[in-house]
């Protein structure tokens, strides 16, 4: 059952890395073409708020694969220091306290997005709603919280040092 639940959030974090690819490649394009069309007198409208939005899918949808990967930033000074014992200890704390962090940041995401669905709060030049963004970040936080718990599993599997 756990190799299972480990498949899932695997494939589930990979696949979202692709869509934060295609938002990357979608962003250079939509820049690019903007840049080669001033040239011209004929500016993208809204190409600002369009790679903003993009940009925190990018960032956000990126976040679990990274996470799963363990690419983030890890200052192991002190923590090579410590016992073995200590060091899974540790682990298993941080990947807690990142969970409540996650699950928390998701639901108020979801409550501040809905609270832009009943407000109608859009952006300024193209009038887009914002609602989307919030609930798609706040689902990342969601799925977060997944990838934190395998990696909870893991560590007790005795997978990291």
């Amino acid at each position: 059952m756990v190799e299972i639940y480990l498949r899932f959030v695997y494939v589930l974090s990979r696949g979202m890395q692709v869509v934060s690819g295609c938002g990357l490649v979608f962003m250079m394009l939509l820049t690019t073409s903007d840049v080669v069309l001033r040239v011209f007198g004929r500016p993208i409208i809204g190409t600002y708020e369009i790679v903003s939005f993009t940009g925190a899918v990018v960032v956000g949808f990126a976040l679990p694969v990274t996470s799963w990967l363990r690419g983030h930033i890890f200052v192991d000074f002190f923590y090579r220091k410590l016992p073995v014992f200590y060091q899974k200890l540790f682990n298993a704390a941080t990947r807690l306290l990142a969970l409540l962090f996650f699950a928390f940041l998701g639901w108020n995401l979801w409550r501040m997005a809905s609270s832009m669905v009943r407000s109608g709060e859009v952006s300024l030049t193209l009038k887009l709603p914002f609602y989307p963004v919030a609930y798609a970040i706040g689902l990342i936080a969601f799925i977060e919280c997944l990838v934190l718990v395998a990696d909870c599993l893991k560590i007790s599997r005795g997978e990291y040092e």
